[in-house]
């Protein structure tokens, strides 16, 4: 959530910050925090002061015993004893005060940095690079249509898929219900081989790998800003209250809340295999058909804690990671800057890879990469020590997909048909053990 001390000190700025994200009420939002605040601050002075005054008032009262003039030293008991009264209210009104402003912060997105383009949707987010032409500096999404040379039609990966018996859809529905596909024979290798190609290259990249639970509680969920603002999407085990974790990003971050750390151990970076799990509630139409939206999937997610100063630097080398994976698997890609509208809550700016899908000739997000400043750090409580003055400061956090596998698998499946069946990436040769399906 954004700190009080930039909304006091850059308030303008704050706002201004809000409107390009589309929040509604912005400035209304703001100068409640601000109002709230301010009532707090003021109920802790008269708590300050009445303390001040009670300690002062109690050292009298054993001077006055000792003089024999007990009737004075039972008035000044009786008023120590009111300004306890007054300390008791004045304490639950602070506690009040912080309880309704940390409500207040957590309805509040964050700010999106100044290079992150104006615009509502995504067809305002900017198409900033991409490996089929060069893209020029006013492309968006809305006025690129640019796509690869489509000769004689393809499958989609969903009959291919049936074809040669790689996912089984209609099994997954009978398992579980749809969105949870069952893999089966080179299907199910051609996924585990992703799996380990993404986690091998992001140890080859100085990533520390992490095996993290798939379920978290909701203390966890708060710290990634998934609750309170996505508690519809998350699946809930209402009796434990836990909640399966829509992305590796949450237990791994989660692992620093609360944590103060050296600055010498800066930038931490750690990688991640698990299973994802999204309702993905309203979700409809070809944006469902096949591996396009599922509720259960696999991801390798990296995840970085930096300094404030180098986490641009961080999310530039995140960036270039991502952008690796897909020349390696031999994709037609495109990397998006997401405009102020169609950012994520928690973002500060964030990029999006996308593959293009042949047969489907359509574009399918595989990755997003975001900075989120020091938003996800105030929730967590995630600070970092200098070595220099021993000062204590929050730290920056970013994650990004590295990648997510279903829309990869479509997209590998698709764009590599033949005659003679779907050729597999080289680079994905050793992990599969065959070169073609």
């Amino acid at each position: 959530m954004l700190t009080l001390k930039l909304i006091h000190e850059e308030t303008e700025r704050v706002i201004a910050g809000l409107e390009k994200k589309h929040f509604k009420g912005a400035r209304e939002a703001i100068e409640q925090v601000l109002e709230v605040d301010k009532r707090r601050r003021e109920a802790q002075q008269s708590l300050d002061s009445i303390l001040s005054e009670a300690k002062k008032l109690a050292s009298q009262i054993g001077m006055l015993m000792k003089q024999g003039k007990k009737a004075e030293a039972e008035e000044v008991k009786q008023h120590v004893a009111q300004l306890k009264e007054t300390n008791k209210q004045l304490e639950s009104e602070k506690s009040e005060r912080e309880e309704e402003m940390t409500t207040l912060l957590c309805q509040i997105p964050n700010i999106p940095y100044d290079e992150v383009p104006e615009g509502v949707g995504a067809d305002d987010n900017r198409v900033v690079k991409s490996n089929l032409r060069e893209c020029q500096p006013g492309d968006t999404v809305g006025n690129w249509s640019t796509v690869p040379a489509n000769g004689e039609a393809k499958l989609p990966h969903w009959e291919l898929a049936k074809k040669y018996d790689l996912i089984d859809f209609d099994l997954g529905v009978k398992i579980t219900g749809a969105g949870f596909p069952v893999y089966i024979g080179k299907g199910a290798r051609l996924q585990r081989a992703l799996i380990n190609f993404f986690l091998d290259e992001a140890r080859d990249s100085g990533y520390t790998e992490i095996m993290p639970p798939t379920v978290v509680n909701a203390a966890s969920g708060y710290g990634t800003g998934q609750l309170p603002d996505k508690e519809g999407q998350m699946y809930h085990c209402e009796v434990d209250d836990f909640y399966l974790i829509p992305t590796a990003e949450v237990p791994v971050t989660n692992i620093y809340r609360d944590v103060i750390l050296d600055e010498q151990d800066l930038p931490i970076k750690n990688c991640a295999y698990t299973e994802c799990f999204r309702r993905e509630a309203g979700s409809y139409g070809k944006d469902v058909r096949g591996l396009n939206r599922l509720h259960e999937f696999s991801k390798i997610e990296i995840v970085r804690i930096d300094k404030p100063e180098h986490s641009k630097e961080s999310h530039k080398e995140m960036l270039e990671h991502v952008e690796g994976l897909l020349k390696k698997l031999e994709l037609p890609y495109r990397i998006l800057l997401l405009c102020g509208g169609d950012q994520s809550f928690t973002s500060a700016i964030c990029y999006d890879f996308e593959v293009y899908s042949e047969a489907q000739q359509r574009w399918l997000e595989v990755s997003s990469v975001s900075n989120f400043d020091t938003y996800q750090a105030n929730r967590l409580k995630c600070r970092y020590r200098h070595a220099s003055d021993k000062k204590i400061e929050l730290c920056h956090t970013l994650n990004g997909s590295a990648l997510a596998l279903p829309r990869i698998v479509a997209a590998i499946l698709e764009n590599n048909q033949t005659p003679e069946g779907i050729r597999i990436p080289k680079v994905l040769v050793p992990y599969c053990g065959f070169d073609m399906i």
